[in-house]
């Protein structure tokens, strides 16, 4: 078992900045990749980025690509999420997420742990 913790959420104005952290521990030397998720109110969680920590390859959601960055640091078993020009449609609690499956990474249900959330509001 996995537990992470997400930190760095907040409230921001439009084409703001934020860092969010997730610090993982536990069997983390199980984990096939690990991933964003982000849920705004009335909505379904949703992927927005993930990031295979064998090979370092990362996938987004077409929402965010050029706008969000996705890293790991094993060292520290901290992964990141450096959102940069953000927008009021990016605002919802925004949950770290691992898996030890394959799959489609933006698939909810193959994530066997996951973190408490932090909220990003960003208003316009």
């Amino acid at each position: 078992q996995v537990t992470l913790v997400e930190s760095g959420g907040g409230s921001v104005q439009a084409e703001g900045s934020l860092t969010l952290s997730c610090q993982a521990s536990g069997r983390t030397d199980r984990i096939a990749y690990m991933t964003w998720f982000r849920q705004a109110p009335g909505k379904e969680r949703e992927g927005v980025a993930s990031i295979y920590p064998e090979t370092g390859v990362t996938y987004y959601d077409d929402s965010v690509e050029g706008r969000f960055t996705i890293s790991l640091d094993n060292a520290k078993n901290t992964l990141s999420l450096q959102m940069n020009n953000l927008k009021p449609e990016d605002t919802g609690n925004y949950f770290c997420a691992a898996s030890t499956r394959g799959g489609v990474w933006r698939f909810v249900r193959l994530y066997e742990d996951w973190g408490q959330g932090t909220l990003v509001i960003v208003s316009s």
